[in-house]
């Protein structure tokens, strides 16, 4: 398992919960949280995948996300 950090466009609550079945439905994440408070909104999420598939995920959701 391992703990990636990405700047995304998520912007507020209502952002989070148009990604999070994108998130929950992907089998290698086990757990995430988006700062809402950062100016850079950092999410960070737990996985055994890799930096290009969780862009991958956000960009299908409508968000773009950029590895930290």
């Amino acid at each position: 398992m391992e703990t990636l950090k990405f700047k995304t466009t998520i912007k507020c609550n209502g952002c989070v919960n148009t990604v999070k079945p994108f998130l929950e439905e992907a089998n290698n994440i086990s757990n995430w949280s988006v700062d809402l408070e950062s100016p850079e909104r950092i999410l960070t999420i737990e996985t055994e995948g890799n930096a290009d598939e969780i862009v991958e995920l956000l960009k299908e959701a409508g968000y773009k996300a950029e590895e930290v």
